[in-house]
């Protein structure tokens, strides 16, 4: 365990480096969260009826997409991991008494982490002082916070074990481009990340929310919200975790078989 640890501490640090991509990234996600609450502004003048959120519930749930958008961008890769595998670096890894997979979890959890950590905050605090119904709100009862904090860290490492699924299907595909293509297709489009699952048709909404996509930002962001409440936090995060340990058993299973097919050319 103390390894793993050393490993996010020193993939921490090395990201925490780049202070002048971070103020830029703040900047950018303020204002493109912003601009989307605008757009939805609109919409909800022209129809109210047809919203299934309030446009308060749809502020803070931008809101907090743009504040950790680092932890649930699906789009995001570890490009040191890829590299690994297409340049045949990885025999190096197999070397060394560790767990391949763990050390690769390890690694992208710290990464995403890294990047958030300095731009949440000030996004959530900028967009505090905006007037209503633009602004984030903070004011929202203790257990409900507690239930998003679970949900977060839930989603977060759902993130993180699907991802790895894409690393572990590299292996066997050497080229990551077709499996990126496919992973931002699905997951940024059924996660909630380009239009928030509650504005899809019920027909639709109601097989989406059951498979492993819905249990990343989707859920954390709706029970913050209020969206989500009652008995639903319990079955919404109980989904969480169940996707969670399926896709770490899938992936350790996968993980497994590309290391006995592994070819690294010239030895």
């Amino acid at each position: 365990m103390k390894k793993y640890r050393l490993y996010f501490t020193l993939t921490l640090n090395h990201q925490l480096q780049y202070r002048a991509a971070v103020y830029a990234g703040v900047l950018t996600q303020f204002f493109w969260g912003l601009l989307q609450i605008l757009l939805y502004h609109a919409l909800y003048i022209s129809n109210p009826a047809a919203s299934p959120m309030t446009l308060e519930q749809l502020a803070s749930y931008f809101w907090l997409q743009q504040a950790f958008m680092t932890l649930f961008m699906t789009w995001f890769l570890d490009q040191d991991i890829l590299d690994m595998i297409a340049t045949g670096n990885i025999a190096y890894e197999l070397c060394r008494p560790i767990d391949l997979y763990n050390v690769w979890f390890v690694k992208s959890m710290s990464n995403r982490f890294s990047k958030a950590l300095l731009r949440f905050f000030p996004i959530l605090i900028a967009a505090s002082l905006l007037p209503k119904p633009y602004k984030f709100l903070w004011t929202q009862p203790p257990l409900q916070l507690i239930f998003f904090s679970i949900s977060l860290i839930s989603g977060f490492l759902v993130v993180v074990a699907f991802t790895m699924l894409i690393y572990v299907l590299t292996m066997l595909t050497l080229s990551p481009i077709g499996l990126r293509i496919v992973a931002l297709s699905l997951m940024e489009f059924l996660s909630g990340g380009i239009i928030p699952l509650p504005f899809l048709p019920d027909h639709i909404r109601r097989y989406v929310e059951w498979l492993p996509f819905a249990s990343m930002q989707n859920t954390p962001f709706r029970i913050y919200s209020g969206h989500i409440s009652g008995s639903g936090v319990f079955s919404a995060i109980g989904l969480q975790w169940f996707w969670l340990v399926i896709l770490l058993l899938v992936g350790k299973v996968l993980m497994q078989m590309a290391l006995r097919h592994a070819v690294v050319q010239g030895g």
